[in-house]
């Protein structure tokens, strides 16, 4: 079965630029590493489209209509098949200020949103910024390797890979679905509450599904807050120290040996002196004395 217009698919490709032969997108976390553009909050992994919705440039798009799942090819885009040709008028001279007053530190070659566009910082003069709002990739004969992985068929696996468009952070088999007739309800996962612009991530994908899925009447977003119970440690009994019975021995030995070496030290105490009946010291008389002459 061959690929048309309106498919679901699952790509992998990589992206080089052909002037310079350097890799600026991927798919694949290998390729991206040893490229040296390897990014941290970037999940990687096959890229979901929708075949003619444009989520991909448009010469690209067209080389995949009538592919076979599961095939391979290499495509160059001209930049008026790609992001097209460098426009002048999308260059601005900006007050520094305006960048101050929004916490914004513009540094050359960085990648901004500005004014709700994206935009490249090109210059950063005497009190002025030269913002570039054309694509970074405009002007740039494009050549990439891609194949395609799959054709989704299911519909649970289509409304899984919308989700994951627009909420990347989490993947998508963290999402619970069930339907009910028309109505749709998501289960959303713990790891998603707390995500920078769920909201409006959540009105972009019911948005997607009313396209994609005119026959759901409502979508339901559910989040489930789940009472935490601290888990109790067991106590772990004291570490029994080995014992060394030399050093026990040699211990004893030297214990033993002080007990004497006080008791040989200790003063002797003398007896008291006997006393006669009439409580006075007895003296032994002396030999010839007079009550014996």
């Amino acid at each position: 079965m061959t690929t048309k217009q309106g498919d679901f698919l699952l790509l992998n490709y990589t992206l080089k630029v052909k002037e310079s032969g350097e890799t600026v997108d991927t798919t694949f976390d290998a390729v991206a590493k040893t490229s040296h553009i390897h990014r941290q909050d970037t999940v990687y992994g096959p890229k979901f489209i929708i075949l003619g919705e444009g989520w991909i440039p448009k010469g690209l798009e067209a080389s995949l209509l009538g592919m076979d799942p599961g095939s391979a090819t290499t495509v160059e885009l001209s930049p008026d098949k790609g992001y097209g040709a460098r426009d002048p008028s999308k260059m601005r001279l900006v007050p520094l200020r305006r960048f101050r007053e929004k916490g914004i530190d513009p540094v050359p070659g960085s990648q901004i949103e500005f004014d709700g566009r994206p935009a490249v910082v090109r210059a950063v003069g005497a009190g002025r910024v030269q913002v570039d709002y054309n694509h970074p990739l405009a002007g740039r004969t494009l050549v990439y390797d891609v194949s395609i992985e799959k054709v989704l068929d299911d519909d649970n696996e289509k409304v899984s890979n919308i989700i994951s468009r627009r909420i990347p952070e989490v993947p998508n088999d963290k999402f619970t679905l069930s339907r009910d007739e028309d109505n749709l309800t998501i289960e959303v996962p713990e790891e998603a509450f707390y995500l920078s612009g769920l909201q409006v991530a959540k009105k972009a994908i019911t948005a997607d599904l009313q396209k994609y899925f005119p026959s759901i009447d409502s979508i339901c977003f559910r989040e489930t807050f789940k009472k935490s119970i601290p888990k109790i440690q067991p106590e772990r009994p004291e570490p029994v120290k080995p014992v060394d019975i030399q050093q026990a021995e040699v211990a004893e030995e030297a214990s033993v040996k002080k007990l004497e070496k006080d008791e040989l030290e200790k003063p002797k105490r003398r007896p008291p002196a006997r006393k006669t009946s009439s409580g006075a010291p007895h003296k032994r008389a002396k030999a010839g004395s007079e009550n014996q002459r």
